[in-house]
């Protein structure tokens, strides 16, 4: 019996809600994935959630082109409307990450109107519209 209620106590619960959280964000950010991949050729999935407030939570629906400088390159993202990466191309030049950008928005993405994206652990400036 104390097994039991181990196993329904509210710890499980909490993980039910991150494991929810993690599988929803998945099917957003491969949603991200495939649409970059059509433009780009190579695409990686980066975040499936979110953490706000001490919770997690799914990346958003929407997607937001912005293009952000790595130390290894020029990199092509997909945003939710909160600038948490869901997909990126690999880094590389300057004028093919933004030729990349470009065609995004050509297909009908809007861009990302934020200042700062995050990406895992790291935080980006935009840079799309501060490239000559």
């Amino acid at each position: 019996m104390l097994i039991c209620k181990m196993l329904i106590g509210d710890k499980p619960k909490q993980s039910m809600q991150y494991f929810q959280a993690v599988k929803i964000g998945k099917e957003r950010a491969s949603k991200a994935q495939m649409i970059l991949f059509k433009t780009a050729g190579f695409s990686m999935l980066t975040l499936t959630t979110k953490k706000i407030d001490g919770k997690f939570l799914p990346v958003g629906e929407e997607n937001y082109a912005a293009v952000i400088q790595t130390k290894d390159g020029f990199v092509t993202i997909l945003v939710d409307g909160d600038g948490y990466t869901k997909a990126q191309s690999k880094a590389l030049e300057k004028n093919i990450a933004l030729d990349i950008f470009k065609k995004i928005r050509t297909s009908g993405i809007e861009e990302y109107s934020g200042d700062r994206v995050s990406i895992w652990t790291e935080s980006y400036p935009t840079i799309q519209n501060k490239i000559d």
